[in-house]
């Protein structure tokens, strides 16, 4: 039997991640659209123009089984943690508190801050059990230096994640679960339906292990987007089944002429990040579309997962969920 999912349309400014497990998809501070309206099937929506001035709360938490997280709320903690989404030429204010009982930091990839918002004891950026810090983070557009050479702008997909618990570069908060991811788009980029953030942190995906990894689910026809980051120890390549994206800044083409290569595996490494937005289940239909590590080793003990694309009556053709050995169907 076909199973059902229920569809659910994403909004900048909805829930964090906490509320739909199985997405694992988290809200952005604030919404980067020009509306905050969901469109119709099919109409493109575009990143409003920068320049605005934000404000966030961030907690860090302890969790269950030894990890941490970080959420939005008290108590709402999740890992990943929650999505920051932003257009180039904002700025953003995150009001930072460590409810644990170990230090904590904030530590950013990709956008603009000075020493004092580095997260690091080397800058003395870090947060003591039960205290605050606001963090500023800044974006820029690209431009010509003064020499007339090019600066590229803050445009892309990033992340954070603690540097100071368990050693100095925060392997152990790495380990456990701290960390989240960073977009930063262009005035005029495609926005996406859905978002989804899916970490290869050593052997693990999103710091869950085989027989638990994570779903995730869509309606023939959504935008999604897929934010993509590695942590650990290890190189790992990054493959889904039955779709495919430029391997560029936004993952589309931007015409028929454009030379970005057009692939569905992608190797990455520690610290590195990348995203792109497919159209679920374009040429290829409704499925259960596996992703996982094509190291061979690997996918074979565990890393992989499954993207559920439903048909509109919400079924997916021809998926069940995991059984373990025992408890099939008869």
């Amino acid at each position: 039997m076909p199973r059902r999912i229920f569809s659910r349309s994403l909004l900048a400014g909805g829930a964090a991640a906490a509320a739909v497990p199985t997405v694992l998809a988290s809200a952005a501070p604030a919404p980067a659209a020009e509306a905050a309206a969901p469109a119709a099937r099919g109409t493109v929506r575009r990143a409003r123009a920068g320049g605005e001035v934000r404000h966030l709360r961030m907690y860090a938490e302890n969790l269950p089984d030894g990890q941490m997280g970080y959420g939005l709320e008290k108590g709402a903690a999740t890992i990943p943690g929650p999505m920051i989404e932003l257009v180039e030429g904002d700025t953003l204010h995150i009001e930072f508190e460590n409810t644990t009982d170990v230090e904590v930091s904030l530590h950013v990839h990709g956008v603009d801050y000075d020493t004092a918002n580095d997260g690091t004891r080397m800058n003395r950026s870090t947060v003591p059990p039960g205290g605050r810090r606001t963090y500023t983070w800044r974006t820029h557009e690209p431009g010509k230096r003064k020499d007339g050479t090019w600066r590229p702008g803050s445009a892309g997909y990033w992340h954070y994640h603690d540097h100071v618990v368990g050693t100095d570069h925060g392997t152990g908060g790495i380990r456990r679960g701290l960390y989240g991811p960073v977009v930063v788009r262009r005035k005029g980029d495609v926005l996406p339906d859905r978002q989804f953030t899916i970490v290869f942190n050593d052997m693990t995906i999103n710091n869950r292990t085989a027989g638990d990894t994570p779903d995730f689910e869509a309606t023939v026809g959504d935008r999604v987007e897929v934010v993509m980051i590695t942590h650990g120890e290890y190189y790992h390549t990054f493959h889904i089944h039955g779709h495919r994206w430029a391997d560029n800044r936004t993952g589309l083409l931007e015409g028929p002429d454009d030379p970005s290569r057009v692939v569905d595996n992608k190797i990455t490494g520690p610290a590195d990040s990348f995203g792109f937005q497919v159209i679920a289940g374009e040429n290829v239909g409704a499925g259960a579309w596996m992703y996982h590590c094509h190291v061979q080793s690997h996918s074979d003990m565990g890393m992989a997962g499954l993207f559920l694309v439903a048909k509109p009556d919400g079924t997916v053709p021809g998926h069940e969920p995991h059984r373990p050995p025992g408890h099939e169907h008869p």
